[in-house]
């Protein structure tokens, strides 16, 4: 069995924790004993409970410079970092062979000016802390793209993958009692995700405005800033379309309850989010960002819109008009899901290119090639 220590400095739960506790428990069975190593902190303590409850090695550690000891017998070490020079400090420390695994947004499609202004950041920090890493993955195929810009000396991506027996349609009895407990009556749009500038809940509020006769029901985290600003509007602008449920662990039964899925978002790896809501059987109305556009196809399994608030409207406004639509959508983004997404395939990927990340010799200069399985994988040299 190949030990991996996987190691986080996350200060609270978010996307990349989630693919921790989905995606490591499928991995003893694939020949892979993964451990993960977590920091102190209240906000993480129910995290690495659930990690425990999934039969994980959990470690708490209080300062950075306890990993290298902590993590010293292991055959590989894999980490994503949250903190800017979390790998310029940490990985010449480590021992090799040291892997990072990047779930970072990497693109932030604000207007043009801020956008380069957060790439030379990246490059800065995080990019340039990674040269030190035995090789990069990423969980798109878009980011792998874009990562490869830094000639790392390794790359590849093992797509998302999510639980399709946690997240699947209702059938029509069960359906109509969530949607009872949950005060669904009309087209009802579900908006998950941290009220942050970036996921762009704004532009889904201010989308309500132009849709009076659909329901808007938001789901995250309402602390910050914009959060507030969020529920000070929605009384101004008299939005009886509209509700905040907070913070949720009922995601499965919600999305089996909506009508369709609305992430205008400005920045995305690959989301969890919509690949739950695809495998739920939802329509998927999203920004036409590369990661969105790799996973839903415009049409077919949802729309891909700008994010102006009154073109989502109408989208949203001729989808609830047209149902027989919205359940094709809803199907062919379930069927996109069971295709390429599920959790024992990105497992199953994962555990591939770990068991070739721990035979690369660290002097290697070889990059992952993008389209090889992971079952078959062949190295090409780098590209000067």
């Amino acid at each position: 069995m190949l030990r991996v220590a996987f190691l986080t400095d996350a200060p609270r739960v978010a996307g990349s924790e989630v693919w921790l506790l989905s995606v490591l428990p499928q991995l003893p069975a694939l020949g892979i004993t993964p451990a993960v190593f977590v920091p102190v902190g209240t906000a993480l303590d129910a995290f690495a409970e659930r990690l425990i409850e999934a039969d994980l090695p959990v470690t708490r550690f209080k300062r950075l410079s306890d990993l290298p000891v902590l993590t010293r017998d292991f055959d590989l070490r894999v980490m994503h970092a949250w903190g800017l020079l979390t790998y310029a400090r940490l990985f010449p420390q480590l021992a090799e062979p040291r892997w990072v695994v990047i779930h970072d947004q990497l693109e932030f499609f604000y207007p043009l000016g801020l956008r380069a202004f957060y790439r030379l950041g990246f490059r800065l920090t995080k990019g340039w802390g990674m040269r030190s890493a035995g090789g990069v993955l990423t969980v798109s195929e878009w980011a792998d793209g874009w990562l490869r810009r830094f000639k790392l000396p390794i790359s590849g991506f093992v797509r998302n993958g999510v639980n399709v027996e946690r997240f699947r349609p209702a059938a029509e009895q069960e359906r109509a009692a969530l949607r009872t407990k949950f005060g669904f009556t009309r087209f009802t749009v579900l908006v998950p995700g941290r009220f942050v500038l970036e996921k762009n809940q704004w532009a889904a509020l201010r989308s309500a405005r132009h849709a009076r006769e659909l329901d808007f029901v938001f789901v995250g985290d309402m602390d910050s800033a914009l959060g507030k600003l969020a529920v000070r509007f929605k009384h101004l602008a008299h939005l009886s379309n509209v509700r905040f449920l907070g913070r949720r662990h009922d995601m499965p039964a919600l999305y089996r309850a909506a009508d369709a899925l609305l992430q205008p978002t400005l920045a995305e790896n690959q989301s969890l989010v919509t690949l739950e809501a695809m495998a739920s059987g939802l329509p998927i109305i999203t920004t036409p960002i590369p990661a969105q556009a790799e996973l839903v196809e415009d049409g077919v399994s949802g729309l891909l819109v700008p994010p102006a608030p009154h073109l989502l409207a109408l989208a949203l406004r001729r989808l609830s008009a047209n149902p027989e639509r919205a359940r094709q959508m809803g199907e062919a983004a379930r069927a996109r899901v069971l295709a390429a997404h599920t959790l024992d395939g990105a497992a199953a990927r994962l555990a591939g290119m770990l068991r070739t990340a721990h035979s690369i010799p660290a002097d290697h200069d070889v990059r992952l090639p993008i389209h090889q399985p992971a079952a078959s994988v062949q190295f090409l040299p780098a590209k000067p």
